[in-house]
């Protein structure tokens, strides 16, 4: 039974990899690259983009009520985000150091760099560096309970669940109790052993 579920999560692994590459060609088609951490177009593209932005105050005119009054309290949210990014990073210090987990280096996960498209205006590029943030922090966190999970009950779930993290697959069997001391083990020994 697990070698069948190895095969199915290589096929997964190989298909997200075919997705990387498709991905990857998507730069050509829109004539990007990315020098010094900041993505440069062709400058015909970025023309273009400037010529394709909406005015700041055409987009404020244009904006729908019920958004003007409903960000407020879309943008309140940066506070818990805030907050937990900061208490993700003590937890990691204290924590992960206390029994040898490696660190997630929080800047693999803060990818924020929509708001270097010249097609959009300012509160367009503020929106986005906003998500991108929130998206982020919520990401990074996700890999941070994902070691958590794998040192202390890497076990999977008798339900099936809706998005696992990549370190799920791995886990015990639900209701192997003849293996579960062992998987525990070889758990905490592969996620002491990543290499970050």
């Amino acid at each position: 039974m697990h070698s069948d579920i190895d095969a199915i999560y290589k096929k997964m692994r190989e298909l997200e990899d075919q997705l990387e590459h498709y991905l990857d060609d998507l730069s050509d088609k829109f004539k990007y690259q990315f020098q010094n951490g900041r993505v440069k177009f062709d400058q015909a593209v970025a023309q273009e983009h400037r010529r394709s932005r909406v005015s700041l105050l055409q987009y404020i005119a244009s904006a729908r009520l019920m958004h003007i009054i409903t960000a407020p309290v879309i943008y309140a949210m940066v506070i818990p985000l805030a907050l937990l990014d900061i208490t993700l990073a003590l937890y990691q210090q204290i924590c992960f150091r206390a029994y040898g987990v490696p660190i997630v280096p929080r800047w693999q996960y803060m990818i924020v760099d929509r708001n270097q498209l010249s097609y959009l205006n300012l509160v367009e590029k503020f929106n986005c560096i906003y998500c991108s943030y929130g998206n982020s922090v919520v990401a990074y966190a996700r890999e941070v309970l994902a070691r958590t999970e794998q040192y202390w009950c890497p076990i999977k779930h008798a339900q099936k669940l809706r998005d696992a993290h990549e370190r799920y697959m791995e886990f015990s069997e639900f209701g192997d109790a003849e293996n579960y001391r062992e998987d525990l083990n070889r758990a905490r020994d592969k996620l002491k052993q990543q290499d970050q």
